[in-house]
């Protein structure tokens, strides 16, 4: 009986230890996700401008900590999509009205016409 027992205590204490680890070792980052409608008549390059503002932007203002433009795949009228990863919650919550959103909107709102955003963490 002992040595039935003995591997599946040990099973079950790495499954716990494991689901603990994966628990815990979730990221506290939120990736904010921005899918993007141009107004008409917008150039290329304007749009290009905007997304290598948005590039720019972990240079700018240290809580974000990494941002993707390139689309791949988009459905229905919205062609791009822009993908920011800010450290915390804090970070993200900081971000709105700084100077690094402020510069980068110069760009970006006057070609935008519309955008829908979601915000998603673990």
């Amino acid at each position: 009986m002992k040595n039935f027992l003995r591997p599946l205590l040990v099973a079950a204490g790495l499954f716990a230890a494991s689901a603990t680890f994966a628990a815990d070792s979730a990221p506290p980052s939120i990736v904010h996700v921005v899918t993007v409608t141009w107004k008409a008549g917008t150039a290329p390059e304007q749009i290009q401008a905007a997304l290598a503002g948005a590039q720019a932007l972990p240079a700018a203002y240290k809580g974000i900590t990494h941002v993707w433009t390139k689309t791949l795949k988009a459905q229905g009228d919205r062609t791009h999509a822009i993908v920011m990863e800010f450290a915390d919650a804090a970070a993200f919550k900081a971000y709105t009205d700084s100077a690094a959103q402020k510069e980068w909107y110069k760009v970006y709102l006057p070609i935008r016409e519309r955008s829908t955003t979601f915000d998603v963490t673990n």
